[in-house]
């Protein structure tokens, strides 16, 4: 079998997924698991396509105490589990790309040092996105990693989006609002097109609630504003986080508090957000079912700064026609969501309690002004889609490949690319691989070979053939636009 791994790793838990390349058009899941609990009652648990439990196993965590040990057990189990299998290219989620990087990148020495650097802007998330990358480089030379960002999908905002109101030599070296989870924001706009074609390009506001919290501005399928910025502290109150704060606060901590930096961080990521109000639990469930006054203001300030970011990107977007919650807390909880709605029925949000307890994925009632909609997110199925056309490129015969070829996996436009299919991959090979080199050295055009049909605004010429390439190899590319 030839296989492609997606991981996904945080400071607890290992996520993994993995995708056969052998079984039709589009790479078939074969199995998807967690190891969780890391460093304290690590947990392997994995099942297959059919949702059929593969294996359930605990270890001592003495065995798991970190994340390169849960790759280690992780990798050993599937090793184990699919013995004749070529382990074609790797995908890791990565929190923060930095200025750098705007599209998926293959990872080498040079990336993961330039990626470490932005450790400090995402200290819960960047330095275990990255820790799964050192150990499968130096355990398997050669093998085709593919990094893909967070903070990817926001890229190309307006400047005035984009910016903060300081000199520009800061702008010029990073210091900028990137936004995060975007990965889950890019599938909820493809799927609107499944779920909600009404709405797939009209103005929606994304309502990513988990641990982490964040919103997202969505128009016409691309990002418009996120309420996250520079790092993933600011915004809505989030678990443990903080969320937007006045920067004279952390001023007023370090020079008449006597923080040392390293107290400020710990406080604004560990001992903030609904924690730091409720005194008690970042876990929304645990708030929900106490009596205990902080525990009802913590998640009355959620509520509060949600719905009022709901009116704030509205405006970025002139105008707003539905509301999506997604992860944890926005797919879980209908209470919050209700309440939530209830806070910005001003806008014609008006609930319909049966559906909203029944998770959807409609929770407003017909005719309702502005729609609401529970869509469960999946983030790591966009990372797949980036990591089968790095596969593709190499079935093509290319080993090494431009980090602009990655382009080929985002929209970058409000179009969508009709192909032909006629051609079967064995003998489209050696055409792409040539193709793809003329392109890359020669800047090659070959445009008129395909048909292009735009919905909202043109897609960039320079893109069709990486389109057709991954189109032809697994099938059209699932943007969540009506075809």
């Amino acid at each position: 079998m030839n296989a492609l791994l997606v991981v996904n790793a945080g400071s607890s838990s290992l996520k993994f997924c993995v995708y056969s390349l052998d079984d039709g058009p589009q790479p078939t899941l074969v199995c998807r698991g967690q190891l969780d609990g890391i460093g304290k009652r690590p947990r392997l648990y994995a099942r297959d396509g059919a949702a059929v439990t593969l294996t359930d196993q605990a270890f001592d965590p003495g065995e798991v105490p970190e994340v390169g040990a849960a790759m280690d057990r992780v990798g050993a189990w599937l090793r184990q589990k699919y013995v004749r299998t070529n382990l074609v290219a790797v995908g890791h989620r990565v929190a923060h790309g930095g200025p750098q990087y705007a599209a998926p990148v293959i990872v080498d020495d040079t990336v993961l040092g330039v990626l470490e650097r932005f450790i400090p802007l995402a200290p819960l998330h960047q330095p275990h996105h990255l820790r799964p990358m050192q150990t499968l480089a130096e355990r398997y030379s050669g093998l085709v990693q593919v990094a893909c960002f967070d903070t990817a999908f926001h890229r190309g905002h307006a400047e005035v989006a984009d910016r903060y109101a300081l000199p520009d030599d800061l702008y010029k070296e990073g210091v900028r609002r990137y936004g995060f989870h975007g990965l889950s924001y890019e599938y909820i706009a493809r799927r609107l097109g499944t779920v909600a074609p009404a709405i797939a390009h009209g103005s929606v506001v994304v309502c990513h609630l988990g641990s982490g919290s964040s919103m997202c501005a969505i128009k016409n399928g691309r990002s418009v504003d996120s309420t996250m910025g520079f790092t993933a502290l600011d915004g809505l109150p989030m678990g443990t986080r903080c969320g937007q704060l006045d920067p004279g606060v952390v001023l007023y901590l370090l020079m008449q508090k006597g923080y040392s930096p390293k107290d400020v961080e710990q406080l604004l990521y560990q001992q903030a957000g609904l924690r730091g109000l409720s005194g008690m639990s970042n876990d929304v469930r645990d708030l929900l079912e106490s009596d205990d006054p902080r525990a009802r203001l913590a998640l009355d300030y959620l509520v509060y700064r949600v719905a009022r970011e709901i009116g704030s990107l509205a405006m970025a977007m002139n105008g707003i026609d539905a509301v999506v919650f997604t992860a944890g807390i926005g797919e879980n909880s209908p209470d919050i969501r209700a309440r939530i709605c209830a806070r910005a029925s001003w806008l014609g949000l008006a609930v319909d309690d049966i559906a909203n307890r029944g998770g959807g994925p409609r929770i407003t009632v017909p005719g309702a002004v502005v729609s609401a909609w529970v869509i469960p997110t999946i983030a790591l199925i966009n990372v797949w889609h980036y990591v089968g056309y790095t596969a593709l490129l190499i079935f093509a015969g290319l080993q090494t490949i431009p980090e602009t070829m990655y382009e080929a996996a985002r929209m970058d436009g409000a179009g969508e690319v009709r192909m032909f299919r006629s051609i079967t991959i064995p003998l489209l090979r050696p055409i792409l691989a040539l193709v793809l080199i003329i392109t890359v050295v020669g800047s090659f055009q070959v445009f008129d070979t395909v048909a292009v049909t735009t919905k909202g605004g043109p897609v960039d010429s320079s893109r069709v053939l990486q389109y057709y390439i991954y189109d032809v190899a697994f099938g059209r590319f699932q943007f969540g636009y009506a075809s």
